[in-house]
């Protein structure tokens, strides 16, 4: 391909988008990015290394300005939320970007547009339909456009898995649309981003539509029964029935999941027809890895698995800690992610920074949790009934804490002196949990920030958080605050002794 210096990256705040970026400026990219809202990038790893364009892609200054110098850019610009002026936002979209693309001369297009069955556009649902007519129009610049087909993208953040994993963790049983029937050809997202990252590389007098797919063709319920086998959930009992249109069956999704129906709406109704790679041409070109493409059980628990993506980092301060949820990027959707419960406190107090962290360290054991010691040892009586630890292993030392040390019932993930204390539950139940103490200095005053995490394991997760919540209110603020008091008092008696 030529040598024009940018790779501009549109929809750079959306799923695929935001770790495209990730992968092109580790492969060495100068990445140049269009976004409407600059403030949105605020929060990623990355902002401080692209070239930032703010600005609407309906607005031809905006484009010319984003496409000046750039050799490829990346159409990932979508409108799942227009109701039904989509096609019409969409074809505005692609249009301008065409045009501006051949005024640019650019070298290449790459689209991820998706998977759809042979059929007339007539026959397709609206967001399918749209989707290849984006392509046909992005054709019409003259420009050379690699046009990636995807069906179902498996990775944490995606929509399509977000209704797959709510759907499967929430419900054990279930009455579901005929849709779930139909057969479908996931990939990971990991091998998404190769396939786009790769395609800028294809030879310039090469442009043409390519179907990208997994190596499993699977119905929408095959994929529930293999996400809730990987996801260690029960066996999930699925009764299609034919009675649900697809207009019900998004009003379904959307009352099961959060997410959004103006989504859900336009991805169920592509999943009434199959979409399955009808070909494997990107091969020739990009041949699959030694190891193969991603299967869909992997994919899923890469998806499950807190995994940092060549340096695309999430919210979690350690990357390398197995089973930990993954987390979606700053820029994804709130409904992204799955359920990940938390509860968060914060207090400022003028004790020095040793002094309360000294006091987070002594909890646990002989010193006790600083709150209700009544529900403490009640839990932790529940616990050994159960045929957990309970309270009985108490802590090593009453003082100093290290990373794989057992205080009562948890275990001494993380810890960084003076900065963060980070505690895994070891006790029974229906799901995972966290409790994690930060102290920031801010001058005059320091922040003890105290948050409980906790992951549901399927329904019975779920049921666990909401009975507990209530007895909340009587551990964790008062464990705040009689944290800060007893370091407070350290810092006063140290002071008097001066």
């Amino acid at each position: 391909m030529s040598g024009r210096g940018w790779t501009l990256v549109t929809g750079a705040t959306g799923y695929v988008g935001g770790r495209l970026v990730g992968y092109l400026l580790t492969e060495g990219h100068h990445v140049r990015v269009l976004v409407r809202d600059a403030a949105k990038l605020a929060h990623t790893e990355w902002s401080s290394q692209v070239d930032v364009v703010e600005g609407d892609a309906l607005d031809p200054l905006a484009l010319a300005s984003a496409m000046d110098g750039v050799g490829t850019a990346y159409y990932l610009l979508h409108s799942l939320q227009q109701g039904s002026d989509l096609e019409a936002a969409e074809r505005r979209m692609a249009e301008g970007f065409a045009q501006a693309a051949g005024d640019a001369g650019i070298d290449r297009i790459v689209y991820l547009g998706g998977l759809a069955p042979d059929l007339p556009t007539e026959r397709m649902s609206p967001h399918m339909r749209s989707r290849h007519q984006v392509g046909a129009l992005l054709r019409t610049s003259g420009v050379s456009v690699i046009e990636l087909r995807a069906s179902v993208i498996i990775g944490s953040g995606s929509a399509s898995f977000e209704m797959l994993r709510y759907l499967t963790e929430r419900l054990p049983a279930m009455i579901t649309p005929r849709w779930v029937r139909t057969r479908t050809q996931p990939i990971a997202i990991r091998d998404v981003l190769r396939y786009l990252v790769l395609t800028a590389d294809i030879p310039a007098d090469v442009s043409r539509a390519f179907d990208i797919g997994g190596p499993d063709v699977l119905t929408y319920e095959e994929m529930m029964h293999r996400y809730a086998a990987v996801a260690g959930l029960s066996k999930r009992i699925i009764l299609p029935i034919n009675v649900l249109t697809p207009e019900l069956s998004s009003h379904w999704v959307n009352l099961v999941t959060p997410v959004p129906r103006a989504i859900a709406r336009p991805l169920v109704r592509s999943l009434r027809h199959p979409a399955v790679c009808s070909e494997h041409d990107i091969a020739q070109w990009i041949p699959d890895p030694a190891s193969g493409l991603i299967d869909f059980d992997e994919a899923v628990r890469l998806a499950l698995t807190r995994v940092k993506e060549a340096q695309v980092a999430t919210r979690w301060s350690d990357a390398a800690t197995p089973g930990v949820p993954s987390e979606p990027l700053p820029s994804d959707p709130t409904w992204t992610g799955g359920t990940l419960y938390t509860d968060v406190r914060e207090v400022r107090t003028t004790a020095s920074t040793q002094d309360l962290f000294a006091a987070i360290e002594r909890i646990g054991g002989e010193s006790g949790w600083y709150s209700s010691q009544l529900l403490w040892r009640t839990r932790g009586f529940i616990d050994r009934l159960a045929g957990g630890v309970g309270l009985r292993r108490g802590r090593r030392d009453p003082e100093r804490l290290s990373v794989g040390d057992a205080v009562d019932f948890w275990r001494v993930e993380e810890y960084i002196p003076n900065e963060v204390v980070r505690l895994r539950a070891e006790m029974l139940m229906p799901g995972r949990a966290w409790l994690e103490f930060t102290v920031q200095d801010e001058g005059p005053t320091r922040l003890l920030r105290q948050r409980a995490i906790y992951w549901p394991h399927g329904l019975a997760g779920h049921a666990y958080w909401w009975g507990v919540a209530p007895f909340h209110a009587f551990v964790f603020p008062p464990m705040a605050r009689h944290i800060v008091e007893h370091a407070e008092q350290r810092t006063a008696a140290a002071r008097s002794a001066v």
